[in-house]
């Protein structure tokens, strides 16, 4: 399930303002966590997952779009957030109840991808997207998740 090319590259150009502009960066990674969720129907929790300066291996929840979560502290390698983290690269999985290592935020969650964000081949934090849908994810989501997260890793 993916949203059109033409809608997807409109909410790029969206989120280049939202990043470029003068807000503070908490600010800015919220009005991206906003947009995300608003605009694409299959992206029901879009949030940010930050590595803080004094802990080298584990992410704090950050600006969030959606149903409040219990898991804002996920270690490197816990669930798809921490391998994410550790493999330092995309991950999606089409199922997570397929998925071994996955921490269950939501029981609707059926679907994930997290974008780590890197500076420096250092990752920084984390753009994670839940969905309802099963296998919501495509080339395309990705493609725009990963410009996203390059654009959000340069506040930092």
């Amino acid at each position: 399930m993916s949203t059109g090319s033409a809608a997807f590259g409109e909410l790029e150009a969206e989120a280049v303002r939202i990043l470029s502009g003068s807000a503070g960066r908490e600010t800015r990674l919220q009005a991206l966590c906003d947009l995300l969720r608003e605009r694409v129907p299959h992206y029901d929790w879009v949030g940010f997952y930050l590595v803080p300066e004094d802990e080298a291996d584990v992410l704090v929840l950050g600006p969030f779009s959606g149903a409040p979560t219990e898991h804002a502290r996920i270690g490197f390698g816990h669930g798809v957030c921490g391998r994410a983290a550790e493999q330092k690269q995309t991950v999606v999985v089409p199922d997570v109840r397929q998925e071994g290592n996955y921490i269950a935020c939501s029981l609707e969650v059926r679907s994930e991808i997290v974008v780590p964000l890197l500076r420096d081949g250092i990752v920084i934090g984390e753009l994670d997207l839940d969905s309802h849908t099963p296998d919501a994810f495509g080339p395309a989501d990705q493609h725009l998740l990963e410009r996203i997260a390059k654009g959000a890793a340069r506040l930092f």
